[in-house]
């Protein structure tokens, strides 16, 4: 991977070589795995969670979606939805629902990015 495609994944909160390292150096691999993040309901799941005030359903969907980011080397969100699941599991649910005013464009920036491969 160039070192100019680096920097644009970097930017978005993605950190490719911690990823790449996951996936064995394998960026096809790890390209297919980024595209299957923008299909996982679970971002739609916590949105209507938190509009419906369903703190099982939010927590239960911040949870994968830390998981998920976790393993695609995807800091930034990973921390936010570490944030936000501390929160729900310690019943703050307004704290960790504000939180998606950081979360959401943070979110948008990766999957926005991820579009473009």
């Amino acid at each position: 991977m160039d070192i100019s495609k680096k920097e644009e994944w970097k930017k978005t909160g993605i950190d490719i070589e911690s990823a790449l390292d996951r996936f064995m150096g394998n960026e096809s691999l790890l390209n297919r795995f980024l595209k299957k993040f923008l299909d996982d309901p679970n971002y739609g799941k916590l949105q209507k969670a938190i509009e419906e005030g369903d703190a099982e359903a939010a927590v239960a969907a911040s949870h994968t979606l830390k998981g998920l980011c976790g393993n695609l080397s995807m800091k930034d969100l990973f921390d936010l939805f570490t944030r936000q699941v501390a929160l729900f599991r310690s019943g703050k649910f307004e704290e960790a629902a504000a939180l998606m005013t950081e979360i959401a464009p943070a979110y948008e920036r990766i999957t926005e990015a991820i579009r473009r491969i």
